[in-house]
Formats: structure tokens, C-alpha cells, sequence
């Protein structure tokens, strides 16, 4: 079962700062991730902290994304960049 994405005005702000090549991989590990949110190539992870209850998969070794599973059927991301993004939210 494909999970539903859905998107904050902070996360589609991240998307447009990240290079073309790092959407192209956001694209690749978002459908992936659409269809298991923790398939072992994501890297998916509970955060701690000011960001307890959510959570964070990886797009590469540098970049990731913050999210929320909202229900059974739908996520929705947060933040996308660097570590940083985890002091900004």
C-alpha cells in the first residue's frame, strides 16, 4: 500500500533551494519511501527531543527529510536540507 505525501510551504521552500540533482534524489528515495516508509535504503528513524513524534529518512549521507505519519494512509513532510533543518524546525 502507497502511502499519500503531502507537504508543508516549509518543505516545498527547502525542495526549490536543493539542487536539480538532489530533487532527482529526493524523487527516487520519495518513491520508495511512498511505498515503505522503512525499507532499509531510507534510513527512516524516530527523532528525540523538540522533535519527538516525528520522524526522518535519509536522502543521501548529507541531506534528509523531516516528517509525520498523520494516519494509516497519509505522511506528511515537513522540512527537507541538511542536518541544520533539525535546529530550525
Amino acid at each position: 500500500m502507497a502511502y499519500r505525501i503531502g507537504v508543508t510551504p516549509e518543505f516545498m521552500r527547502d525542495y526549490k533551494k536543493l539542487s536539480r540533482a538532489l530533487q532527482n534524489r529526493l524523487k527516487q528515495k520519495g518513491k520508495i519511501f511512498a511505498e515503505n516508509p522503512f525499507h532499509p535504503i531510507v534510513r527512516t528513524h524516530a527523532l528525540s527531543g523538540k522533535l519527538h513524534g516525528q520522524w526522518s529518512f535519509s536522502v543521501d549521507v548529507r541531506h534528509c527529510v523531516i516528517f509525520e505519519i498523520v494516519d494509516s494512509t497519509k505522511i506528511l513532510f515537513h522540512r527537507v536540507g541538511d542536518h541544520s533543518i533539525y535546529r530550525k524546525k
